[in-house]
This record gives structure tokens, sequence and C-alpha cells, in this order.
């Protein structure tokens, strides 16, 4: 018995392969950029509604082509207005995003893995392990599922690579959703508006620091303090700090903005005066500022929030050694869509 053939989905190809589908079907190269149009910018995902194609061409295509992206099969509503959702993909894996509303304007969490191969010992993802890679079309489904949720605009939102998954270990795929999410025919963001966060694998970010134009850049080293990092990181054996700062010095080397570390704050961990200076000793190295995150404690995980005093302590140190620093407050924790939480669990 012969399995049925899956149509190749046009929904993630980029302007070269669209071109390729259409010369394919005897179609003009420009027929790419107005199927661009059509799907991302117009979320138009029935061929039928491409009124820019002949009736011929719009029947050929739904032939021989599927439009489709992920959609959402669960919802909650955190008491600070963010939304955490579930996406149900088309083989039945499941994936979380967040959206997060501001004052200023909406930001878009999103994942590129489902699961993570890194096993951090603060993050609930890492719990999942790795189940697979998530394609380009299904990454930019994310932000055009949670426009429609939240009835959020084009130029209205921000996005963070800061959901499941390590991007820089599905590295061509989210190359492929960034020129998507950047082509003013498609997304239409400014690069200021995208934040790609890794763990810190050197190759990665010098390759992601040959796009044009690049995302902001943020590294969770967790502790400068190598010893404490190995601990908490098990890929802080294979990526080690040095090689680290200079893949981040050369990254910001390249634009105006200064790429940003990011250290998870927890309780007797990572939060003494040695731990800030070493931090205040690499931000320096790596010419980059420093993001603080609350830690979000789960009953799964054996650590608790550094508290106010510690934070604040870690963050003087860095400005006297005059390295800028903020501290991020955690969002959407009361439905486990904070920081280091998404594990598809129910709070």
């Amino acid at each position: 018995m012969n399995t049925p053939q899956v149509r190749p989905n046009l929904y993630g190809m980029g302007l070269q392969e669209l071109g390729a589908v259409f010369e394919a079907l005897g179609e003009k190269s420009y027929r790419a950029r107005q199927a661009t149009t059509s799907m991302y910018r117009q979320d138009l995902l029935d061929p039928a509604a491409w009124t820019t194609f002949s009736a011929r061409l719009r029947r050929d295509i739904a032939d021989r082509y599927r439009v489709e992206r992920p959609r959402i099969s669960e919802r909650q509503l955190s008491d600070d207005s963010s939304v955490k959702v579930v996406l149900t993909l088309a083989d039945g894996q499941r994936v979380e995003a967040v959206a997060m509303p501001t004052d200023e304007r909406m930001t878009f969490c999103i994942s590129s893995q489902a699961g993570c191969a890194f096993g951090c010992a603060f993050c609930m993802t890492a719990k999942l392990g790795f189940l697979r890679h998530l394609s380009a079309g299904e990454i930019v489904g994310q932000v055009a599922a949670l426009m429609e949720e939240t009835g959020t605009a084009h130029e209205r939102y921000n996005i963070v690579f800061m959901g499941m998954g390590e991007p820089l270990h599905n590295l061509e795929n989210v190359l492929g959703a960034l020129r998507l999410l950047l082509n003013k025919l498609a997304f239409g963001l400014g690069p200021k508006r995208l934040t790609v966060s890794t763990v810190g694998i050197p190759e990665g970010i010098d390759r992601l620091g040959q796009e044009e134009p690049r995302p902001r850049l943020a590294v969770s080293i967790v502790s400068a303090d190598q010893a404490t990092r190995e601990e908490l990181m098990p890929s802080a054996k294979t990526f080690k700090l040095d090689a680290i700062a200079d893949a981040m010095r050369r990254y910001g080397a390249r634009q105006r903005d200064l790429p940003t570390i990011e250290a998870v704050m927890l309780k007797g961990i990572n939060d003494r005066r040695h731990h800030a200076e070493a931090l205040a000793k690499f931000a320096l190295r790596a010419g980059a500022k420093v993001n603080l995150i609350e830690f979000n404690p789960t009953p799964e995980l054996p650590f608790e929030p550094s508290g106010e005093d510690a934070i604040r302590h870690t963050l003087r140190i860095l400005v006297k050694a005059g390295v800028g620093g903020t501290v991020r407050r955690s969002r959407g924790k009361d439905i486990a869509g904070a920081c280091g939480q998404l594990a598809l669990k129910t709070p």
C-alpha cells in the first residue's frame, strides 16, 4: 500500500525557495515576492485568497502545495496580562511561546526547538530533553499566531528568542526565520527589535554575526566563574568563557548595540562578591552590558532566587567597574511562562 505524499509547505520558505517553486510552475520570479506578502504580511493561508494571482495559478498552488503555520491549542492568562500559549505542530509536537505587554510595546518570547539538549540545571525546559528542531516556518508561525491572539499589529512588537531550545543549535532554521522577520515584504521588523539569546556557542555567534542586518545578541553565561558555571551548565565544559568573550566582542564590533550578558541570579550560588567581580571583568573583556535576571522558582528545581540586597550589591559592583547593568523583572511566572519555566506544564 502506497503512503500518500504530504504536499510541501510554502510557509517558512524565503524568497529564493519560493522563486524556485514559481519557476517550476512556469511563472516569473516576482511571484515569490507577492506570495511572501500574502503569507506573512497579510497572514493569508488559503491560496484562493491570493488575488494578485490568476485563478489557474491559485488552483495549481493549492493542488501541489499547502500553506500551514502552527495553531494555538492552549492558552493561559497571567495576572500581569502576559499570555502563554501552547502551539501544536503538524506532527503533534508541542511548543510554548509567551506574549508580554508593556506600556511601550508587546514582546513575543518564541521557541526555536521542542525541548533543549543543553541541560542547564536552572531551566525547566532542560527537563524535557531534546525533542526536535523547529523549522523556519514553525518559528515565525509563532509570531503570526501571537499577533493574531493578542491583536498586535505589525511594527508594534519585539521578539526575543528566549523560549524553548537553544537558537544556535538550530542555526540554519533560525537564520531562515530571522530573514523572514527582517524582510520588509514579510514581517518587516528592524534588527533592534530582535534578540537572540544563547548559552554561548562561539562558532554560532560568529556565524550569526555574518548576517546583515544582525539581531541583538544576548548570552546566558549565568556566572563568569568557570567552576560555578560548569556546575550549572554542562555546555560550559565545551564552550569556555574566553572563547565566548572573544566571540561577543567580535559580534559587538560589527554593530552599535553592545551584546548583553544574562545572569540568572541564584541565592548563594552566583550572587557573592567574587561572582560579581568576575562578571564585571568578563563584561569588560566581552565589550558587553549585563542583565541580571530574577530566578523563577519551581518545586522541581533545587534553587532559590537571590534576595534584593544581593542583586543590588552585584549591580553596584558592575556599575563601579564601568559596566552597564540592569535587572529584568519576571513576567508571567504565575502561569509558568517566565524565563526558564517553559516546559509544557500547567502551574
